[in-house]
């Protein structure tokens, strides 16, 4: 073998090994993304009987697509909001309830995607059943939209109560036709949860958890909720009936990104 020879296999070499270097840092860093600090988690690995119907991995939202960062539909909470939820869940069992979460910790992806749906006059899609009395111009203004959201800090959850034995719940079907959150319940989309007096996510007055429109069996079903959580150190949204934060919060200050996925969380699933 010549000296020529040897040389230019010699680079032949070496540029194989840079090229097997960088390669291996692009699959590593597509494989790594933002992950979770160590003290959240898997709802399901705190109370395995929580109902979870995470509404934005479905197109069956004031969207109607699945939103950015929903990768799987899993509730995901700081182990102190988690294990909170798990006390007031023991109590409503107790009662012949259970819990169903709508949505957990929501990636600041998602409401990037809110917004960017929000500025999308055109789009109004969803409009006959979350937001029929809304003018879609207001609803930054009316504080439906917000370019944060407290969700993102792992300790807000939005949820309901189920009475036992859990019925299923149809699975919704796009194209089908839309009836206003506030409809009666036995008109608007089905849900197998006790009667709020409006659906999750309904943008409308009716959905403050202490209007005085709703009184009786409805107004009885959200002070239910209310007062169990409230017990535990959660604290109601006034003008979401569906919407808590435990207090205090590990990250009051902190707005994530990672993705809702088992593999955002240490160890995986």
């Amino acid at each position: 073998m010549t000296r020529l020879t040897r040389a230019v296999r010699g680079l032949v070499t070496a540029f194989a090994a840079v090229l097997a270097v960088t390669a291996t840092s692009a699959t590593a860093r597509a494989e790594t993304g933002p992950r979770a600090p160590r003290d959240f988690v898997a709802l399901r690995a705190v109370d395995p009987t929580i109902l979870q119907e995470m509404r934005y991995f479905t197109p069956h939202n004031f969207v109607g697509e699945r939103i950015d960062g929903y990768e799987q539909p899993i509730c995901i909470l700081t182990r102190p909001a988690a294990e909170a939820l798990h006390k007031a869940q023991l109590k409503l069992l107790r009662r012949g309830y259970t819990l169903k979460v709508y949505d957990c910790y929501r990636p600041q992806r998602a409401v990037n995607h809110f917004v960017r749906w929000a500025e999308d006059l055109d789009d109004q899609a969803m409009k006959g059943e979350f937001y029929p009395n809304v003018d879609k111009t207001r609803l930054f203004e009316d504080g439906y939209i917000a370019e944060k959201s407290g969700h993102s800090r792992g300790s807000t959850m939005d949820l309901t109560i189920v009475r036992l034995p859990a019925r299923p719940t149809r699975p919704y079907q796009p194209g089908r036709p839309l009836v206003p959150c506030y409809a009666p319940q036995d008109e608007r989309f089905p849900d197998n949860s006790v009667d709020m007096g409006t659906g999750f996510d309904c943008f409308d007055t009716l959905a403050h958890t202490l209007d005085p429109r709703v009184q009786g069996e409805q107004r009885a079903n959200r002070l239910l909720l209310k007062t169990t959580l409230e017990g535990l150190g959660f604290v109601n949204l006034a003008e979401e009936w569906w919407h808590y934060t435990y207090k205090p919060e590990p990250y009051p200050d902190t707005y994530f990104d990672f993705p809702v996925s088992w593999k955002s969380l240490t160890g995986g699933h």
